[in-house]
């Protein structure tokens, strides 16, 4: 049986297994089929503190893995499909049907940007593509850009790349906003924003270049189609905490996000960190920071029952 099992293995999950192994825990650490979480999708992080000259999202991630496995981290490749919180140990069920028993878990399994179903999207993630405004911003400094939905996401990311972009388009099938009223007369009435009403996105323009030069864009009352030339695409359509292997075992908001004190979570000995349990940051640092608070929650609970 396992002391802290920790699930995930971005900031959060292995800013945990730094911690927790430092403090001779000897955590188990499951990566999921993809190891590192969004922060691999990232090309360049300029964000992180310490990386004056910005490095690379997986090189980032690696770096976080070797230095919890120093300290006796353990890190496998295996993806959680069930939890069962109701009893002592803590279990969770694996893809093969196999059960890992713990005394603590920690849960930093993030949460996954909405993108678009359309291949030339997916083949441009992390190059033109994104869905953090705060993360990959800066990278288009002077350019003009397209921000995806029509909610408070998609008026959030669009305002905040107003300070840095020429021109930031808003794309939106509906006729009116879905976001809140003082969000959207604040993006409405940004002389830097136009939003085009009624529209959808058919297609990312060059893919064979590698990088984006515009958008496909189709009006769904005329049918007539477009071309918009950006330089950048953002998704602002909302993003969905990866908890589903946790429903019925801990308290998770109406967004699906798991509800939290701090850390700790609706079960004894069970917490959350990172992307999965914050709608409102989404950042690396801000992921280490509950990996890090998690994993001494998880030391102080397993000290006061003498272990």
């Amino acid at each position: 049986m396992e002391r802290v099992l920790i699930i995930g293995s971005g900031p959060a999950g292995l800013t945990a297994a730094l911690y927790a192994a430092r403090a001779g825990l000897a955590p188990l650490v499951l990566e999921g089929l993809e190891p590192g979480g969004q922060l691999t999708t990232t090309t360049e992080v300029e964000n992180y503190p310490g990386f004056p000259d910005g490095i690379d999202g997986t090189q980032l991630t690696m770096l976080m893995r070797q230095q919890a496995e120093r300290f006796g981290a353990r890190c496998e490749q295996k993806d959680v499909t069930g939890s069962d919180f109701s009893g002592r140990p803590l279990k969770v069920t694996l893809s093969d049907g196999s059960v890992v028993e713990s005394q603590t878990v920690i849960i930093a399994t993030g949460a996954s940007a909405l993108y678009l179903d359309l291949d030339s999207v997916q083949k441009l993630r992390g190059r033109g593509v994104t869905a953090c405004a705060t993360c990959d911003g800066a990278f288009y400094r002077g350019q003009d850009v397209a921000v995806l939905g029509g909610g408070d996401t998609a008026m959030e990311e669009a305002l905040f790349l107003t300070r840095m972009c020429s021109k930031v388009t808003i794309i939106h099938r509906r006729d009116e906003l879905r976001a809140s009223k003082i969000m959207g007369e604040r993006a409405l009435a940004h002389e830097k924003i136009e939003v085009l009403w009624d529209s959808v996105i058919d297609e990312v323009l060059d893919v064979e270049k590698g990088e984006v030069t515009g958008l496909k864009i189709r009006n769904v009352k005329t049918g007539a189609l477009s071309d918009l030339k950006v330089t950048g695409l953002f998704m602002g359509i909302g993003h969905k905490p990866n908890t589903d292997a946790f429903v019925g075992q801990l308290d998770l908001t109406d967004s699906g996000f798991v509800q939290t004190d701090s850390t700790r979570t609706s079960v004894e000995g069970v917490y959350a960190a990172g992307d999965v349990q914050d709608p409102l940051y989404k950042q690396a640092v801000t992921a280490a920071g509950t990996g890090c608070a998690a994993a001494l929650e998880a030391e102080r609970y397993l000290e006061s029952l003498g272990q």
